[in-house]
């Protein structure tokens, strides 16, 4: 069973960087892919990043890359999500997600592809 915690989420003036990070308490972290989504107000949630089991492989919504950078550190059970040069349109509430074995195969920049999901981290873009 996978139980995700995110953090460091928070304020930040347009131009500078946060590093969110996504823990999982469970025992098989280095099992699942790893993603990251984010839902501003009023809109829907949308794919930012993901990363393969090992990490040898990673996906980006192609407006961010270049931006944000996922990784992850298997003997701490965390993924990280790196973002510099914020806008305020990048204000919102970011999730982390895990694809078990039960739903490998699917696409990791799609929700759907993804069985388990932390809480959510807000990030607020000020400009």
């Amino acid at each position: 069973q996978v139980h995700l915690v995110e953090s460091g989420g928070g304020l930040v003036q347009a131009g500078g960087s946060l590093r969110l990070s996504c823990a999982d308490s469970g025992h098989t972290f280095s099992n699942y892919a790893m993603g990251w989504f984010r839902q501003a107000p009023g809109k829907e949630r949308e794919f930012v990043a993901a990363l393969s089991r090992t990490g040898g492989s990673t996906w980006y919504e192609d407006k961010l890359r270049g931006r944000f950078a996922i990784s992850r550190d298997n003997a701490k059970n965390t993924v990280y999500l790196q973002m510099n040069s914020l806008k305020p349109e990048d204000t919102a509430v970011y999730y982390c997600a895990a694809q078990s074995t039960i739903y490998r195969g699917r696409s990791v920049c799609d929700a759907d592809g993804y069985d388990q999901w932390g809480q959510g981290a807000r990030v607020t873009v000020s400009s």
